[in-house]
């Protein structure tokens, strides 16, 4: 298995890997605003069928095809994750429980 993230193969490009998390964040706030209000996971958080789960598990696979597609960069999984929860944590469109 070869290693493809971006992050692992030069990791002293740090202005490069954060203009793309500012990218990844941004791309996800904006996913988050074409959805409705959306009520995050109580008490089961790991319930794999919750809207919120099955919502991130999309969001993570399309953010990743478009950094790969339009700029070229394989993301890591935690880059991802990062800048989802990041996103999540900004967007007015999530309500906590």
């Amino acid at each position: 298995m070869s290693i493809d993230f971006d992050l692992w193969i030069d990791p002293d490009d740090h202005e490069r890997h954060r203009a793309v998390e500012r990218v990844l964040e941004h791309y996800f706030l904006e996913r988050l605003a074409d959805y409705p209000h959306l009520r995050l996971p109580g008490p089961d958080p790991y319930d794999y069928d919750a809207p919120f789960n099955r919502l991130h598990t999309v969001l993570v696979e399309r953010a990743r095809d478009h950094l790969l597609r339009d700029y070229l960069y394989s993301p890591t999984p935690m880059q991802l994750s990062q800048a989802f929860y990041r996103a999540v944590a900004r967007s007015h469109k999530i309500i906590l429980d």
